[in-house]
């Protein structure tokens, strides 16, 4: 025991060492390389000078000696701060999107037959639920969970753990696959699923299978609903300000196995009908020799949150109907809600993305508002399209991005994306946007200087933007879930 606790000490200050190292070799540059070039201007400026001037500089050294060197000192250790302390790009090396296997398929037909044999729901439940699927905008080849495909359904902890480990792990075999970048060398790691939290945690499953060293940092967002993968991608690119040199992986996924409802409360039934199973994993870095090969930049990130408000943070909601049995209800006031989030977000994001006129054309709108006092007049909308070139909006059902598609006053090829993936995959909740992102990498739409804004909405009521710059032609990655079907589409939905 004695020997074991030594070793993991002997460990643990490896460690401290390696960490003390990088980042001795981080600033060393910056500290050698500008009083360098300090010098060399210096001797270059000398060379040109008379010798009676050089001797008249000298003197005026010798006299001012101290005031030189604090003054020196000063500027070379400016300088160098200034160099620390810059912003870090960030940048997205590549993500995979899991492609569940064939035999998880549930074509309406097979989710209305299994809704009936299982016996939980009355006849007015499955009618509901049948509507529902044919005005959701969801197609034939979405995906549940091996334990959903039983009959009765088996959402034990055991069957949950399952799902999300086939998850993640295929994401993430995808990832590292593609991009020839070993498992060890991720140092942050991000897993965000709002109804599985399970302990071990989610990262420790990572940490276990991949078998990373004691040195990986390790976190878990939990119950911030289908807007949680921004977040996490937000939290991330402030680690990376912090920690030079290095790799981090967010992984955004949501469990679908313990959170089907198996009552009859129509608010409650919803879910049931657009979530399905998926995930992605996406691998981030701040090394600039990733640059090269690297797909896009990271822009800017703004969320923010109407929980204040209690309409808002009802919408979305976890609880148990009438007898006991646990789902997640969605208010008749979601589409108002997310329209309200929405235009908080885009008030807060305008500013750094909005040309001067955009900008002067909504303040315009607003003075004109509030001087004249017009309700029936609405503020001016920006033209994103004017920034934007793509957009990924959170699949989480066609109302959803019918709504952000009119309160943007956008094209239907804008969301295009949006509903082929909500077609093809179902709501993923967080992971949607990537699957959009890779719709338009497979139809060749991704271009050098391309601008990228993802929107996602979650539980609290929040919403959260991530804009991203393409660094070239981006081409997509194999083994993605449009691979052998991208032919077919854009579809009716």
């Amino acid at each position: 025991m004695q020997n074991t606790f030594s070793q993991e000490t002997n460990a643990m200050n490896l460690i401290y060492v390696k960490t003390g190292y990088s980042r001795l070799i981080t600033y060393l540059v910056p500290l050698c390389v500008v009083p360098f070039i300090g010098i060399i201007i210096i001797m270059k400026q000398a060379s040109h000078m008379k010798q009676e001037d050089m001797d008249q500089v000298w003197l005026h050294l010798q006299c001012n000696l101290v005031r030189v060197i604090i003054c020196c000192t000063t500027i070379v250790f400016g300088i160098t701060f200034y160099i620390m302390r810059r912003s870090r790009p960030v940048y997205l090396v590549d993500f995979a999107c899991y492609k569940p296997p064939p035999h998880l398929k549930v074509p309406f037909s097979k989710f209305m037959l299994h809704s009936t044999l299982n016996g939980y729901f009355n006849g007015s439940s499955l009618g509901f639920q049948r509507k529902i699927l044919e005005r959701s905008g969801l197609g034939e080849e979405t995906h549940l969970p091996q334990a959903l495909h039983s009959i009765p359904s088996n959402p034990s902890i055991a069957a949950a753990r399952e799902e999300v480990e086939q998850v993640m792990f295929g994401a993430l075999d995808d990832l590292f696959a593609n991009t020839n970048v070993k498992p060890k060398d991720i140092k942050i790691v991000f897993v965000n699923c709002s109804l599985f939290n399970p302990t071990p945690s989610l990262t420790a499953m990572i940490v276990n299978r991949y078998k990373k060293g004691y040195d990986v940092r390790t976190y878990n967002l939990g119950g911030m609903g289908c807007s949680a993968g921004i977040t996490a991608i937000d939290l991330a690119k402030d680690l990376l300000q912090l920690h030079g040199n290095t790799y981090a992986v967010v992984v955004s996924t949501e469990n679908i196995t313990q959170n089907c409802y198996f009552g009859n409360n129509r608010a409650m039934l919803i879910p049931n009908c657009l979530f399905r199973l998926g995930g992605a994993a996406i691998l981030l870095s701040n090394k600039f020799s990733e640059r090269r090969r690297a797909k896009y930049e990271l822009v800017h990130v703004v969320r923010t949150h109407n929980g204040a408000d209690d309409k808002s943070f009802k919408c979305v909601h976890q609880v148990q109907d009438a007898v006991g049995k646990l789902g997640v209800c969605l208010s008749r006031d979601l589409m108002e809600v997310a329209g309200e989030a929405l235009k908080a977000n885009i008030t807060a994001l305008g500013p750094f993305v909005l040309p001067m006129r955009e900008k002067l054309l909504f303040l315009c709108s607003f003075l004109a508002k509030k001087l004249f006092g017009s309700e029936k007049k609405a503020y001016y909308v920006p033209n994103f399209n004017v920034v934007f070139d793509h957009f990924c909006i959170h699949a989480g059902s066609k109302a959803v991005i019918g709504e952000v598609e009119r309160n943007l006053k956008l094209l239907p090829s804008d969301v295009e994306a949006s509903r082929m993936a909500l077609h093809r995959s179902g709501n993923t909740s967080s992971s949607s946007i990537w699957y959009e992102l890779a719709y338009i990498e497979a139809k060749g739409k991704m271009k050098r200087g391309n601008r990228v804004w993802q929107i996602a909405f979650g539980s609290g009521f929040k919403c959260n933007s991530a804009v991203w710059k393409a660094l070239t032609h981006v081409k997509p990655s194999p083994n993605t879930p449009w691979e052998d079907c991208i032919h077919r589409y854009p579809v009716a939905a």
